[in-house]
């Protein structure tokens, strides 16, 4: 007798401990029991899962929202646990209340685990239990409920029979003519989706109205997700239903009085340009995207600026340079100079796109010059931006004509009076490198970055050690040795000891990239000289250096030439020279 008992305690065991678990005051604990739910689904098997655990989750949703996140979460995955496709719907009930309740993200989670559990219903399981929840969804009392059924449509909508088909578009209709903006906004968020699965007869007769009222809508927060459906829309109608149901939306969408609508024709441009094609972004897109980069909203002016290059290659080869020079090129010109910084910037990363479209003889007469404003822009990010972009200018007009055109422009902002714009182009010293090439860098560049190693300010000084590390590892060692470090090397007998603890500087950084050999060779004795320096905090840096530098050596070095400089050093009149050497000791031994 005794020995049966312990069974059917142990299987009442999970659920039991869940249940205390899950009424605890402490959230942490409920929200931990929730993330254990397979492990006691597992535990239970999938009959008493289905029968009790199920049950139990669907009356006691009254939580946290971070618990009935986890909870949202975790039930997209339990197919397998309550056994299999055909026991699926069961799953419906909890996520079914979790999609009706308050906090917006829970909702969305749930709904995302329904659609998840939707594509294991079989046909007749979704037409007798899934359809079922997304009608009650739409009807719901709550505004909550109706925005999560919007969700749904799309993913049951072909696998079921005509007769319901019909009633789902007649829901879904309701919903895009609901009285609470929100749930428009939702209705007008999932018409992209829904029109992808509809059939054409049904697009037209039934979606491209729901869409038309979608686009006309009082609240600029629906009209401006209206525009995203029309990209779905026009890629799924032939061209001439393109031109007869969907562009007067958009011509109206592209000069709505709402910034906001604007802004989101301005974002999806390339998108819509490719939907409704080549003619009429010929006849009609062109003169909208005009009137976009000259809107009078600096967000909206931005998003169209990025869109200026994927605009201007997509259009047809045929008309692609006249309407660039005619119609995009002046509105481009007056957004070099705009008023706003992010309009700016967002062109310059893109300008550059234009040249290989324009062609060697308009890059030149008509591009260079807005180049050279962007680099002098004082706003940093323009100029990134120019100069991240050089590679395919120089690939269309050649190098010879950059650096007549161009480098002017970089070498005068190199010897700028303002110190931050001086750091801004060492930053980007490297990438210029990158793109000229070591042969052109040599000829024209380099001396300015020797220049900068001695500049009165000691950021940029820093600077240019970190750039000097950088120009070795792209151009490689043989470089350095020929180029850099007998320069630097020399600045050891500068009059200016702080010229000389650049010189140290720039030995930690190139002795990292450069490697042992060449570090013994040609910067060790220029260190071990330096720990003779008539001023302390260079001898300080020296045993900096020999602590930095050291891993690196081999250990008769070591032994016969670091050691014994650092214990000299450890013998000094300054303190800081003394903590410094015992310190690079203590490490090296």
């Amino acid at each position: 007798m005794a020995s049966s008992d312990p069974p059917g305690d142990d299987s009442l065991y999970p659920i039991a401990v869940l249940i205390d678990e899950l009424r605890n005051e402490d959230v942490q604990l409920r929200l931990n029991s929730i993330k254990k739910l397979s492990t006691i689904a597992l535990a239970l098997g999938v009959e008493r899962t289905r029968t009790e655990l199920i049950p139990f989750l669907t009356d006691t949703i009254y939580d946290e929202d971070e618990v009935l996140l986890a909870l949202a979460e975790q039930l997209g995955e339990f197919t397998l646990l309550v056994g299999g496709p055909e026991h699926v719907h069961c799953l419906l009930p909890p996520l079914e209340s979790l999609a009706t309740v308050e906090e917006t993200v829970v909702r969305d989670k749930a709904v995302e685990s329904l659609r998840k559990i939707s594509a294991q219903h079989s046909p007749a399981d979704l037409e007798q239990h899934f359809v079922p929840l997304v009608k009650r969804l739409s009807s719901g009392d709550w505004f909550t409920s109706r925005t999560s059924a919007c969700g749904l449509f799309g993913v049951c909508y072909p696998r079921v029979s005509s007769t319901v088909k019909a009633d789902l578009r007649s829901h879904f209709r309701n919903l895009c003519q609901d009285d609470t903006p929100m749930v428009r906004r939702a209705a007008a968020g999932k018409l992209g989706e829904f029109a992808k699965v509809v059939e054409l007869e049904f697009l037209k007769s039934d979606l491209i109205p729901m869409f038309v009222n979608l686009a006309q809508d009082e609240q600029d927060s629906v009209r401006l997700l209206a525009v995203e459906a029309c990209v779905s829309i026009a890629s799924l109608l032939p061209q001439d239903d393109v031109e007869q149901l969907v562009m007067p939306m958009l011509r109206q969408a592209s000069e709505d009085k709402s910034w906001r609508v604007r802004y989101m024709v301005a974002d999806k441009f390339t998108d819509l340009q490719k939907a409704v094609g080549a003619e009429i972004t010929k006849t009609d897109l062109v003169l909208a995207f005009q009137n976009l980069l000259k809107d009078c909203e600096a967000e909206v002016r931005a998003a169209a600026a990025h869109k200026v290059k994927d605009f201007c290659q997509n259009l047809e080869p045929s008309v692609q340079e006249t309407v660039i020079m005619t119609n995009i090129l002046p509105c481009v010109k007056e957004l070099v100079s705009d008023a706003n910084q992010h309009v700016k910037s967002a062109l310059a990363s893109v300008i550059m796109g234009l040249s290989p479209i324009l062609g060697k003889h308009n890059t030149v007469e008509h591009l260079l010059p807005l180049f050279l404003l962007q680099l002098k822009d004082e706003c940093p990010e323009v100029r990134l931006n120019i100069i991240s972009n050089l590679d395919c200018v120089n690939e269309v007009i050649g190098i010879q004509q950059l650096s007549q055109s161009l480098l002017p422009a970089i070498v005068e902002l190199a010897e700028d009076s303002k110190w931050r714009v001086r750091l801004a182009i060492i930053e980007y010293m490297p990438l210029l490198a990158g793109q000229l090439g070591m042969e052109f860098f040599d000829e024209k560049l380099n001396s300015l970055c020797m220049t900068w190693l001695v500049d009165h300010v000691y950021a940029i000084r820093e600077a240019a050690t970190l750039n000097l590390k950088k120009l070795v590892e792209k151009f490689g060692s043989d470089w350095a040795t020929n180029t850099v470090i007998p320069k630097v090397v020399a600045m050891s007998q500068d009059q200016n000891y702080l010229h000389r603890m650049t010189c140290l500087f720039s030995i930690n950084l190139l002795a990292e990239a450069c490697g042992a050999d060449v570090t013994i060779k040609m910067m060790l004795p220029t260190v071990l000289g330096l720990a003779a320096d008539n001023v302390a905090n260079v001898r300080f840096n020296v045993a900096k250096t020999l602590q930095k530098i050291g891993p690196t050596l081999e250990q008769n070095i070591l032994q016969g030439q670091v050691k014994p400089c650092l214990d000299r050093l450890g013998q000094d009149a300054d303190f800081d020279v003394r903590y410094f050497a015992s310190e690079a000791l203590t490490v090296l031994a």
